[in-house]
């Protein structure tokens, strides 16, 4: 078993809500020799500083999140995809430390799963990234303002995407163009759309 982190354990200490559950979901993952940090405000869960879990917390669940839990095999069909867009995390939701308890074998044996798959190097193959239908919007955008079209094109692929799901999630030619003109001037500062 990995120490746990202090600012885990701090995070932890100040959760109204899932502390329970953070602490036994926490302990399952450094037993099995993952190490523990924060990141992204989470409590996450390492193999040679690779990611292979983190613990969400929300309203209504508390989860272990696989980074590469796609490629996992599932046969209890007890893991979601965090979101519709999602390529390569899944998670196993709990409501009660009772829940955590019950399913610790069955726990025990994702993370052994997952710490394989991260030992072997396996890698999701993010098509998505490759194939992204830009709204016509954009692509006329794009053409009208050489500058944004090198700007765009020099943000990390995730952020392409996070900008295209954002354009193409409008129902309305209007509501698309108004979408990109909003964020031109973040684009051309190298801004994902979430990014502060």
């Amino acid at each position: 078993m990995t120490a746990p982190d202090p600012d885990v354990e701090a995070l932890i200490r100040r959760s109204t809500k899932w502390q329970p559950e953070m602490k036994q979901l926490g302990a399952t993952l450094r037993a099995s020799g993952l190490s523990e940090a924060m990141k992204w405000g989470k409590p996450c869960y390492a193999l040679n500083d690779a990611n292979v879990a983190i613990i969400q917390a929300f309203k209504e669940h508390c989860a272990v999140m696989f980074f590469k839990g796609a490629l996992m095999k599932d046969p209890k069909k007890v893991m979601v995809a965090p979101g519709i867009n999602s390529q390569a995390g899944r998670r196993i939701e709990f409501t009660s430390v009772k829940d955590i308890v019950a399913a610790e074998r069955l726990l025990c044996a994702y993370v052994a799963e997952a710490i394989a798959l991260e030992k072997s190097g396996a890698k999701i193959d993010f098509k998505q990234k490759r194939e992204l239908q830009f709204p016509e919007e954009l692509t006329a955008k794009l053409k009208q303002t050489p500058a944004l079209a090198k700007a765009f094109a020099a943000l990390t692929p995730g952020r392409q995407r996070a900008y295209v799901m954002h354009f193409a999630g409008a129902k309305q030619s209007a509501t698309r163009t108004s979408r990109i003109d909003k964020v031109v001037p973040r684009i051309l500062k190298g801004k994902g759309l979430t990014d502060r």
